[in-house]
This record gives C-alpha cells, sequence and structure tokens, in this order.
C-alpha cells in the first residue's frame, strides 16, 4: 500500500496543521478505475488549487454501487497505489460508502475539487451542505474532452 495512505482521523489532524500554517488542502473523490490522461490532468488542476492534494478513493463496492456488477476493473489497493505513484498526490484514503460527506464532516478539507461533469447544484445535496458545513470552497475544474473510463471501455469492447 502507498505510503500517502492514511485514515480519515490522519488527516484531519493533517488539515489541522495545514490551517495553522496558513496553507491549504485540497480534497477529491472519485473511482479511478482505469487511470487516464484526464484524470491526471483532472488531478494536476485539483492540486494547483492549493498545497496539497488529498484523494479518497471509492472503495470497490460502492464503485460497484455507482457503475455496475462489472465494476471496478482494478481493486480498490491497485487503485490506490498507482494513485499514489503520482507526484501530484499528496495524501489518500479509501472510502466505503457512495457519498463523501462524512469523509468531509472529518477531514474538513479547505478547498473541494469535482470534475466538469459537476456543477455545484448538482452535487449530492449531503456532500455539498458537508462541504458548506465545514466552510469549503467548491471548485468545478473542466473535463478533458472524449477522456472517460467509460469510453475507454466501449472503444474496447468495439
Amino acid at each position: 500500500m502507498s505510503p500517502k495512505m492514511h485514515t480519515p482521523r490522519q488527516l484531519a489532524a493533517v488539515r489541522d496543521a495545514f490551517a495553522a500554517a496558513g496553507k491549504r488542502l485540497v480534497f477529491t473523490n472519485g473511482c479511478f478505475d482505469l487511470l487516464h490522461v484526464g484524470h491526471v490532468r483532472y488531478l494536476q488542476a485539483a492540486r494547483a488549487l492549493g498545497d496539497a492534494l488529498l484523494v479518497a478513493v471509492n472503495g470497490d463496492e460502492s464503485v460497484r454501487a455507482l457503475k455496475g456488477p462489472a465494476r471496478p476493473i482494478n481493486s480498490e489497493e491497485d487503485r490506490a497505489e498507482v494513485l499514489g505513484a503520482l507526484a501530484c498526490v499528496d495524501y489518500l484514503t479509501i472510502f466505503h460508502t457512495e457519498r463523501v460527506t462524512e469523509l468531509v464532516r472529518v477531514i474538513r478539507p479547505q478547498v473541494y475539487a469535482k470534475g466538469g461533469d459537476y456543477s455545484v447544484e448538482s452535487l449530492d445535496a449531503g456532500e455539498r451542505g458537508a462541504l458548506e458545513a465545514v466552510g469549503a470552497e467548491i471548485r468545478i475544474l473542466p473535463l478533458v474532452p472524449g477522456k472517460s473510463t467509460t469510453s475507454i471501455i466501449e472503444k474496447w469492447r468495439h
């Protein structure tokens, strides 16, 4: 497992240390099932929003719930290890729920980044409420056109 992997409680302490030093922890989450250039560009852009980037990786059961029974292709441990190899990713955690609401409440990130397939309005209401309650700045980052795990899988099938 990646040395960048931490528990939510450890990450809350990291966030507190960052806040005390006037630094910003950027938080994002996702499945990251087949890492592709869209993911890499997104993660680099998210990292540029603050002083460190925390990626919360959906556990296998939550990926199945969100993406269907054929997913994930790669295990949660493998997906986290690959993400941990990226220079732009500073911290990792794996979560096992469909939503990151509780994780947001525990860690209290200063910045929350999400891909352009979302808008602030289309974020899950519980997640958005938790983000607003902890004072996180919500940033929607543009997608890389034509780059998605689903499109890669479809291309491979045909």
